[in-house]
């Protein structure tokens, strides 16, 4: 196994010094300039990095992820200025040593590319396969009134689906308490949203695999979307007990970058629900995961917990993915966060109606970024 894995890393290695041998002609698409900026929201403090790819022809390609370091985008300009923004997926390989960068610089590239095509991003990629896109509302708060506080304000916003923390166990392996608590939770919410809200169970990897197991045989009746992370991707043979004994769906996936680890949950039949960070990964691999996924019957909901031209991205995602199924939208609780995120990419871009997104129909990621709001610059 490690020989058959040196080998293939060293054939990946001679095939990107190939396809970077060649110099790339100049053009009104070769990146000129890379700036980025770090961005705060006024209450929560959500910080995330946003990525400003300028082209020689003065198209201007965004991206975001969750932190950017001056010496990161140093390396990255020298590889990206000069090349063709078309070269995305073989950008994207090279700037594998950086991988929040990659996501950010994935997204700004492809934006490039929707813009130069005069066509939104989604119908580059091949789609829409979908005119609209069902929308998951986060909710951070922890204790229940809280909890039921949040979700209520978001129904008010137009979202139908939430994202709910679970209760968390007050040890390892804690039993009944930790269970009735997370069934309270979930009955109360749905007797107050109404029969058409749906939930997903956000246990943070924090779970052992038998409280994960008592938690899906207690929520099974009221059926949630799907236990999100219930346990750490550490023993596929105790994740196979959870998974096979039971009919609540599982989701898995924030933590992974690579194809192999999501390779040995497809190959165990472990995962139903496909969980990838945007800000990790950017759209290429996320598309390419999604290609795996669906030749296995798993639906994608990608992670996102940044700012507004992630969610961009997340819906152009979405909207070219056949096995899409919810897109999660960070729903901030102060009327601060929520008016700062309206004015930095547009307030139409986070409105929900009756549970789902609208599709951008502008070219590109479709966004005008108010560049007042950027924040300081990384240099």
């Amino acid at each position: 196994m490690r020989e058959a894995t040196v080998r293939r890393a060293r054939l990946s290695a001679s095939i990107a010094a190939q396809a970077s041998a060649a110099a790339p002609a100049a053009g009104p698409l070769s990146i000129a300039n890379c700036k980025a900026y770090a961005v705060r929201e006024p209450v929560s403090k959500r910080q995330y990095a946003i990525l400003r790819l300028e082209t020689s022809g003065g198209i201007v390609g965004w991206g975001e992820t969750r932190a950017i370091a001056a010496t990161d985008l140093a390396q990255a300009g020298a590889i990206l200025r000069g090349r063709q923004a078309t070269e995305y997926a073989s950008l994207h390989a090279r700037l594998a040593a950086l991988p929040d960068l990659r996501a950010a610089a994935n997204m700004a590239l492809l934006d490039i590319v929707g813009q130069a095509a005069k066509a939104p991003l989604y119908q580059v990629l091949g789609g829409p396969t979908r005119h609209k896109v069902r929308a998951l509302a986060v909710v951070a708060a922890a204790d229940d009134d809280a909890v039921l506080a949040s979700c209520k304000r978001a129904r008010a916003a137009g979202f139908r689906a939430f994202v709910i923390p679970a209760v968390a166990p007050a040890s390892r392996n804690s039993g009944r308490p930790f269970v009735a608590a997370n069934r309270k939770r979930v009955e109360t919410l749905r007797g107050a949203l109404g029969e058409d809200s749906d939930f997903v169970v956000d246990c943070a990897a924090a779970l052992t695999p038998g409280d994960a197991a008592s938690l899906s045989d207690a929520l099974e009746h009221l059926h949630p979307l799907w236990l999100d992370e219930p346990c750490e991707i550490t023993s596929l043979s105790a994740i196979g007990k959870l998974a096979g004994e039971r009919v609540t769906p599982l989701g898995f996936g924030r933590s992974l970058t690579a194809s192999a680890g999501f390779q040995d949950l497809l190959r165990e039949d472990l995962i139903d629900v496909f969980r990838p960070d945007l800000a990790r990964n950017g759209i290429t691999q996320i598309r390419k995961f999604a290609a795996l996924a669906e030749a296995n019957y798993v639906a994608v909901a990608p992670y996102h917990d940044g700012g507004p031209i992630g969610t961009a991205a997340a819906l152009h995602l979405a909207a070219s993915l056949p096995n899409f199924f919810a897109q999660q939208i960070p729903v901030p609780e102060a009327d601060e966060d929520r008016r700062f995120r309206a004015a930095l990419a547009g307030a139409a871009l986070e409105s929900a109606t009756d549970g789902y997104l609208a599709l951008r129909t502008e070219p590109g990621l479709g966004l005008k970024i108010d560049a007042s709001l950027l924040g300081k610059e990384v240099a």
